[in-house]
């Protein structure tokens, strides 16, 4: 039976092949988005799973709110891993993560450096807390000693070619020298942990047994069984025990008075699992995904299935007058309703299959494409697994079943004296739903028009607003600190040549990446009322001027003042928060060593205008500079119609002072840009999809406005014998489905605006959702149902009415 059913069905799909095209590259279509959609879903929730202790990892958070400062943090002091170790048997054991930037290393006796970005000092128990497998050395003793490192087997090849690295010395800075005491595998792709180099906690020069501080990254391993929300429960006591003490020794503050004053200190843990995808806290170790992606993403994937099914159904039940005689032979002829169903079924699990099989062709052949625009490395074998294989190949079954389940029973049920005489037509019933999917389909097709519009606008934002600072032609030359000595002399000799307005050293650039956090009092007042905990950059006499800043009160560094090397610039919210009405002259104060005993004093010269030193997903916070010889980086404001020339000039300055340093730079508008890579390859992925199901959508419309044209066939001949004109039957042909496609618009706008406006609520500074985005969508998906009908519409208006009268 089955075996007739398939030849039948092949017959089927071959005599109505125009049909089968649509209804399969359809399906296809919608069939490839789907699984290269659940490729990404699948790596974005696959985040540190490979750890097989993963169930059992928690990272301590640190959130504090002091001094008007709401901050989160990814990170928490020094002691809190090691404390909790101690004082609480749940805990198996912890591991602390110090990023330290981007270093210059070289292997010793070598004079070239190579500039590496992942580097992070670990403590000693890294190995026994997360999964890392060495091909060389001892998880055990591999950062037990002072001076060792532990290298990738990438970061090998780099530096020691084919040669053995263990026990060879790499040349951190041009100063600090470790051993290499291991080599491991690199690291997956999918952990929110990218180190190249682990070097050993005992090297890291960090004043320890700072509980006021928060610089570490913590993990602990909870022992088998033990509840994290059990042990979370205890960090008050923590934190009245081991922090209350420092706080009263520092600022003369108990933590009662701490809380009473409004100010709030709490740890907390969240699992491992969830750091990629649901972290949102400052001082991550890399850039993390988002769950809403997850969360949107798979919506577009079931809506786009959506879409393609709809289309099945819909030329299925248009085509019943087709194929209703052939249901009534059958029936005629002793064909049971179940056999017909049968039949029906196959053929539409045959056009699924057929469809899937296309699908992974499109998805092989698409999907270095999507790799490179989503910023992923996957592959089809991560679906060809014993877990998700059964689902790929039951995919296409329940696809076929449940789009062809509603055009199976309905052909089926056809009575055959009926069907035979010709009386058979489009039930109203059968016409509601068609007209019903038909709006789903455009409805979803507008909710993805407006969310891209609206994705593109806020990144456009973004990339447009004024920042508080001119960012343009500002180039940043990094790793100035290997020149030592040199720094003010490369600077001088840069500035020197034509094209280069102004130029300044540094260490804190404008960007997420560079933070010193530390904590300020307004001298004379209250610590508990009058502190924050605002960034404090070292900076030159040139750095204002180089970065276009705006000096608002007051005035800006200067040569001409040699107190200035104790004096403050304060961004507009420093001020606000530390409470002064006039800020010049005023003195604020901050402890110079760890234990409390000294301070550092400046006055206040000058307000800078605020500008953006963070993501526009948070406000622009606290912020201080100061003078500071930091050479972490040269800047420089260009003016050249001939920048490639003048690079090339700059790149042969810096070889004659440094000729074993690579030359690395990068213009402050791209650094800057970086910060919003995810949103635009979300916004680009987003617009792919959008015009994909818009296309399966199209499909459908212009398969189903080929049968209703070919059943109004004879209408149109009388009406043109009656004398109407082309226009007039082109407007008759497309008004129904314009009605439907303007329903669908009124339906998608208020979801629509609802989606996107919990989007944008995650920016601190955004675009407003106006009207003009609802009616581009409109005209857009009109303008496409206009473009799609009109083909057939013009086709059939221009048809012979002789021919389309002939047998009446």
């Amino acid at each position: 039976m089955l075996t007739n059913y398939l030849k039948i069905a092949w017959r089927s799909l071959h005599k109505q092949r125009g049909f089968a095209f649509i209804n399969i590259v359809g399906l296809a279509v919608g069939l490839g988005c789907c699984l290269l959609i659940t490729l990404y879903v699948l790596d974005e929730l696959s985040y540190d799973r490979y750890n097989t202790k993963a169930d059992r990892i928690y990272r301590v958070h640190s959130d504090i709110k002091f001094g008007g400062n709401d901050m989160r943090f990814a990170v928490s002091p020094d002691p809190l891993g090691p404390t909790l170790k101690k004082d609480y048997p749940q805990v198996e054991q912890f591991v602390r993560l110090h990023q330290r930037g981007t270093w210059l290393v070289k292997r010793s006796g070598e004079t070239m450096n190579l500039r590496e970005d992942n580097i992070t000092f670990a403590d000693s128990t890294l190995f026994d807390v997360f999964t890392l497998p060495l091909v060389a050395g001892d998880p055990r003793r591999a950062l037990a000693e002072p001076n060792t490192v532990v290298i990738s087997e990438s970061a090998a090849t780099r530096h020691f070619g084919n040669q053995n690295p263990m026990g060879q010395t790499l040349v951190f800075g041009n100063a600090k020298t470790y051993r290499v005491s291991g080599v491991m595998r690199d690291m997956p792709h999918n952990s929110h942990v990218h180190s190249d180099f682990f070097v050993t906690m005992l090297n890291d020069d960090y004043p320890w047994g700072q509980w006021l501080s928060n610089n570490h990254h913590t993990y602990i391993l909870l022992k088998p069984g033990q509840d994290a929300a059990a042990l979370a429960k205890h960090f008050d006591t923590v934190i009245d025990k081991y922090v209350g003490p420092q706080a009263q020794q520092l600022i003369g503050t108990s933590m009662d008075q701490f809380r009473k004053a409004g100010n709030r200190m709490t740890y907390w843990l969240m699992p491992l699992t969830d750091i990629h995808l649901h972290s949102k806290q400052q001082i991550e170790l890399a850039p993390n995904g988002d769950i809403q992606y997850v969360y949107i993403f798979s919506a577009v994937a079931l809506f786009i299935l959506l879409i393609a099914c709809i289309n099945f159904m819909n030329l299925a039940t248009a085509r019943s007058a087709n194929r209703a005689r052939e249901v009534g032979v059958r029936k005629v002829m002793g064909s049971e309703r179940t056999q017909l169903i049968g039949q029906f079924m196959t053929e539409s699990v045959l056009t699924t299959v057929l469809a899937m099989l296309l699908a992974i062709g499109l998805v092989a052949a698409a999907l270095p494409a999507f790799n490179t625009l989503a910023a992923k490395d996957m592959s089809l074998q991560q679906l060809i697994t014993p877990y998700y294989l059964p689902v790929l190949v039951a995919l296409p079954l329940v696809v076929g079943l449940l789009a062809g389940s509603y055009p199976a029973f309905f052909l089926s049920a056809f009575q055959p004296i009926t069907v035979l005489k010709g009386r058979i037509n489009a039930t109203g019933k059968s016409v509601g739903l068609r007209s019903g999917l038909v709006i789903f389909q455009f409805a979803m097709s507008v909710i993805l028009i407006v969310g891209t519009i609206i994705v593109y606008r806020q990144i456009t934002y973004i990339q447009t607003k004024n920042v508080g600072f001119n960012r343009d032609q500002l180039l940043t030359i990094r790793d100035v600190y290997s020149l030592g000595q040199q720094s003010e002399a490369l600077k001088q000799d840069i500035l020197r040549l034509p094209g280069v307005i102004s130029g300044s050293i540094s260490g804190f650039l404008p960007t997420p990446s560079d933070r010193n956090d530390s904590g300020f009092f307004a001298e004379g007042q209250s610590t508990v009322n009058k502190g924050v905990n605002m960034q404090h950059w070292g900076v030159d006499f040139d750095y204002v001027r180089t970065m276009g800043m705006q000096v608002i009160k007051g005035r800006d560094f200067s040569r001409s003042f040699g107190s200035d090397s104790s004096a403050m610039l304060l961004n507009e919210t420093a001020v606000k928060i530390l409470g002064f009405s006039d800020p010049i002259g005023k003195r604020v104060w901050r402890f110079d060593d760890a234990e409390g005993k000294t301070r550092k004093v400046y006055t206040v010269i000058g307000v800078v205008k605020n500008f953006h030193f963070e993501s526009l997903r948070r406000n622009i916070g606290a912020l201080s500079l100061v003078m500071d010889k930091s050479t972490g980086s040269a800047t420089f404001r260009l003016s050249s119609a001939n920048l490639p020339a003048l690079l090339k000039q700059i790149e042969t300055k810096w070889k004659e002072l440094a000729p074993g340093q690579p030359f690395s730079y990068q213009f402050m508008d791209d650094s800057f840009d970086e910060m919003y890579r995810a949103e635009q390859r979300v916004g680009t992925i987003a617009l792919t999809f959008a015009a994909l199901a818009i296309l399966i959508a199209c499909l459908g419309l212009f398969g189903l406005a080929a049968f209703m044209a070919e059943q109004r066939t004879k209408e149109i001949g009388v009406r043109k014998v009656l004398g109407a004109s082309v226009p007039s039957l082109i407007g008759l042909l497309s008004k129904d489905f314009l009605k439907l496609v303007l329903i669908a618009i009124v339906i998608a706008s208020p979801l629509a605006w609802y989606a996107m406006h919990r989007w944008l609520a995650d920016f601190a500074y955004r675009i407003d959702i106006e009207w003009w985005m609802f009616a581009l969508a409109g005209i857009l998906a009109i303008g496409i149902a206009l473009l799609t009908v009109s083909f057939q519409s013009i086709k059939a208006a221009l048809m012979n009415p002789v021919k389309s009268l002939r047998s009446e």
